[in-house]
């Protein structure tokens, strides 16, 4: 898949994508992602790119004309399954969306800055609004990566190990059980005997049932 990311800050998208899963995500062309300078679409001479708000109050606001500009030039190239506006006021991120949008096959995200964009923005041209949780960060840039690295995960070839990203917690509406490596003894606390008994069967029955006990302790609100 594709993902366009449209920012005024590009430098702070550089480092999540350089490592891990993502890079080699990358490398072996399971996923693509390019990050835009929205700055060099404003017709600005200073390339500015905001503006005191109307009606007056604290703050400034993302003009209309570069954002876009930006987005008019990508989905004059290829059709987008969606524009998504990362922002505090979206549907809160959950798994279930995160596997919905790893099926499309071009999405663009939009980063905000200072009070957000222009109203007219989410009406023209956004089609999905999403939010990381219920706090406000300086800028869209790391929910940004926080949504691509969730997305780019789950994308079959992204991960060694496919079968890994589908044991993950939230997959079931559940949190993921108790995991243990060596030692079998750390510091008096031994490793379940149901692990070491090589009987999958009970392995499997014990972890469905802690990922159950796990979830109606600390996400009761989860269904299961």
């Amino acid at each position: 898949m594709r993902i366009d990311i449209l920012t005024i800050l590009p430098s702070l998208l550089t480092s999540p994508f350089s490592d891990s899963i993502l890079k080699r995500a990358i490398e072996n062309g399971v996923a693509e992602v390019h990050v835009h300078d929205i700055r060099k679409f404003s017709n600005n001479k200073q390339k500015k790119v905001d503006d005191y708000m109307y009606g007056g109050g604290a703050g400034m606001v993302m003009t209309c004309q570069p954002i876009a500009d930006c987005i008019e030039s990508l989905t004059s190239e290829r059709k987008y399954d969606e524009v998504i506006f990362m922002t505090p006021d979206g549907e809160q991120l959950k798994q279930t969306k995160v596997n919905q949008l790893s099926c499309a096959k071009n999405i663009i995200i939009l980063c905000g800055h200072y009070k957000g964009i222009d109203e007219r923005i989410r009406e023209l041209y956004v089609t999905s609004e999403i939010s990381i949780g219920d706090y406000v960060l300086s800028g869209g840039e790391l929910a940004a990566a926080v949504l691509s690295d969730a997305i780019i995960r789950v994308i079959p070839g992204a991960m060694s190990n496919e079968t890994s990203a589908l044991t993950d917690s939230f997959q079931d509406n559940l949190l993921s059980p108790p995991v243990y490596t060596r030692p079998e003894e750390f510091n008096g606390k031994s490793v379940p005997k149901v692990l070491l008994s090589g009987d999958f069967n009970a392995i499997d029955k014990w972890r469905e049932d802690k990922a159950i006990e796990r979830t109606k302790s600390r996400r009761p609100d989860l269904e299961h």
